[in-house]
């Protein structure tokens, strides 16, 4: 879809996955919890997986073997990661939910006219199954997924290409995420951004934020104020 110029062309609030939309760190925690057991590593809880959460699938997992030291020092990280993902993909929907008010927060954007978008760093197969597991993939014009592009955030590459094929540009986007690659991807795009304080983020990862909201419900107010119609 072509995107327009100016203030003629459409509103679109591009969001994260993972600690934005959705409550995803009991089955990422879960499936961490397998990869480490079937190569015969000390089990992981969700709070130390939580603060490894927001960088794709790969670093994840790197994370996962560099915590386990010498003891998987000999183990191929592409193929765990390999390995984590496709263990992950068809368990993603066991405990996953939205976050509270995420979807009343989506049909408000787009009664006011908003389009809305994906940006993650989530493989895109991995959204995608989650969005229509969530039935929720056809508010969407736009997915773009950690391997959607050559890079992932917070290059804006990803939030760029989202933006675009979701019809917009840059001055008429909000980009609302929990983590420090969404807020960086979003000043390289010259794109709002707004910080989702009920996430997986550090309070730190806020700064550089345009705006930052408590709950996911704030976030039509918000973005209205940043980008009026």
């Amino acid at each position: 879809m072509a995107a327009t110029t100016g203030t003629s062309a459409p509103r679109v609030a591009v969001f994260d996955l993972d600690g934005t939309l959705l409550d995803s760190l009991p089955d990422l925690a879960s499936a961490a919890r397998r990869l480490l057991a079937a190569y015969g590593l000390d089990t992981i809880d969700d709070a130390d997986v939580r603060a490894m959460v927001g960088d794709g699938a790969a670093a994840l997992v790197a994370r996962l073997l560099d915590r386990a030291g010498a003891a998987a020092s000999g183990i191929d990280r592409l193929e765990a990661t390999h390995r984590y993902i496709a263990d992950y993909t068809p368990r993603s929907l066991d405990e996953t939910r939205l976050f509270p008010g995420t979807e009343d927060a989506l049909d408000r954007l787009r009664r006011d006219g908003w389009r809305l978008a994906v940006c993650t760093n989530k493989p895109v197969a991995a959204a995608r199954h989650i969005l229509e597991g969530m039935s929720i993939s056809p508010l969407f014009a736009a997915i773009a997924g950690g391997d959607s592009y050559p890079t992932r955030k917070p290059d804006p590459a990803s939030l760029r290409g989202a933006v675009e094929t979701a019809g917009s540009v840059a001055a008429r986007a909000v980009m609302v995420g929990d983590h420090t690659n969404d807020i960086q991807a979003a000043s390289g795009a010259q794109v709002a951004s707004i910080f989702a304080r009920w996430g997986y983020g550090r309070p730190e990862m806020e700064t550089g934020a345009t705006a930052a909201c408590a709950t996911i419900g704030d976030i039509p107010g918000v973005a209205e104020r940043l980008i009026p119609a």
